[in-house]
């Protein structure tokens, strides 16, 4: 079979079982070697991977807003594991950057986990270690913070959206950061899906999907059938208002929130240069009256807001396969420096509001994430955008952020093009 062929093989819905509340009493997450199917089983058998409390993804997290998540990660790798709890805004400890906020879990040992459920939104939760390989065979999982008073819907499902890379037996491939990728778009699977909870919808019933890109390097462009409604957050982050969706894009590590109506048997797929690319769905039986009242706003978290601003600062994007010199050491650089160094991008005293331009010199999208915080996407004119953990930034292109950093610690900034990362394109930031 071609890579052609390959890629455009039909994607079976994955079926995942539903997650209870998540209470105060400690969860354990093992993380593990198995096997799961990964291909339709019609084209080839079981795939060798990692993942959390035997699948992939990892089981569902939820928690109401206000709680408390503990969680002891049980490391049963035959190497080094960390969970970093993607766009919490958490204490630095529990943020899981190994050699930053905590020592790497080695094989056997576990570690245990504690924060408070601030912020009410659709997150997850990845390996932080070997990332780059560790997320592309399977450590990651959705983690979901309810609202107090949740919106009235049906069903609140997630949506995990990730592509493999798969030899024709059915395995991944081991070419994990090879230089050619590092230096392009990355690690891109010739076989993507999206991971679903196991139902059965009603025409007319109001449905939340949360839509996760856990991919490693890939950009997913998606197009939704079968729903008719509105985009209510993005990166956890309820929008002031809701608004018309055409084709969701979702950078790795990004998140949509979508409320809508079900018109239909619920299809996801990926726009793609050979043509839509089918990713996944719901089967639909039977209908129910749907309801009259229009879609409404969730309610805003409690946000920091944004003061005069302090500093001013730059950081260009540089390096990668046409990208041109730097000064750094490694394929990515930032304002010509590769990887973490002892001092940071920048220090902030807490509570101090501050802008970065973010300038993306190279021929590659970037998805710059900031750790332990969001922060504000501006507009042309200079006005708040929407608020958000991670920045998709295309080639050429420059997005200015607004970001109050009042949260203490040394929190990692790169881009989440995980090879792109592993490639150079890190740095960190110093909050008092």
């Amino acid at each position: 079979m071609n890579r052609r062929d390959f890629l455009m093989t039909s994607a079976a819905m994955a079926a995942l079982p539903k997650a209870g509340l998540a209470t105060g009493a400690q969860t354990i997450l093992t993380a593990e070697a198995l096997t799961q199917q990964i291909l339709p089983e019609d084209y080839a058998g079981p795939t060798r991977v990692l993942g959390f409390n035997g699948g992939v993804p990892g089981p569902e997290l939820r928690v109401r807003q206000g709680g408390t998540l503990n969680l002891r990660l049980q490391n049963n790798l035959d190497q080094g594991a960390t969970v970093h709890w993607h766009g919490i805004r958490l204490n630095n400890a529990m943020d899981g950057v190994p050699m930053m906020t905590q020592d790497l879990v080695p094989p056997g040992d576990s570690f245990d986990y504690s924060f408070v459920a601030k912020d009410a939104g659709t997150y997850w939760y990845h390996s932080h270690y070997l990332s780059h390989e560790q997320v592309a065979r399977g450590l990651m999982g959705p983690l979901i913070i309810e609202e107090s008073i949740p919106p009235d819907v049906d069903h609140d499902l997630f949506a995990v959206l990730a592509d493999w890379r798969l030899a024709e037996d059915g395995q991944l491939t081991e070419d994990f950061g090879n230089r050619h990728d590092i230096a392009h778009a990355g690690r891109m699977g010739n076989y993507a899906k999206v991971f679903l909870p196991d139902v059965t919808l009603q025409v007319g019933e109001r449905v939340r999907l949360r839509l996760i890109n856990a991919a490693v390097d890939r950009v997913f462009p998606v197009i939704l059938k079968g729903l008719q409604g509105k985009i209510v957050a993005l990166d956890g982050m309820p929008i002031a208002a809701p608004r018309d969706y055409d084709l969701p894009v979702l950078a790795p590590a990004q998140r949509v929130d979508i409320i809508a109506d079900v018109t239909g048997p619920v299809e996801l797929e990926m726009d793609h240069r050979m043509g839509a690319y089918p990713l996944g769905g719901l089967p639909v039986s039977g209908s129910v009256t749907p309801r009259s009242a229009a879609i409404q706003a969730l309610p805003a978290n409690d946000l920091p807001i944004p003061e005069e601003v302090s500093q001013d600062l730059t950081m260009t994007m540089m390096g990668g396969a046409m990208g041109g010199a730097h000064g750094g050491d490694n394929i990515w650089a930032l304002n010509d420096i590769s990887d973490m160094q002892p001092e940071p991008f920048a220090r902030f005293e807490r509570g101090e509001t501050a802008r970065i331009r973010l300038v993306n010199g190279t021929r590659w999208p970037h998805g710059i994430h900031l750790h332990g915080h969001h922060f504000y996407e501006l507009a042309v004119d200079g006005s708040l955008g929407d608020f958000r953990d991670t920045s998709l930034v295309n080639p050429g292109q420059t997005q200015d952020i607004l970001c109050v950093f009042d949260n203490p610690g040394r929190w990692m900034m790169h881009c989440h093009m995980l090879s792109h990362h592993v490639g150079g394109m890190t740095t960190w930031v110093e909050v008092a």
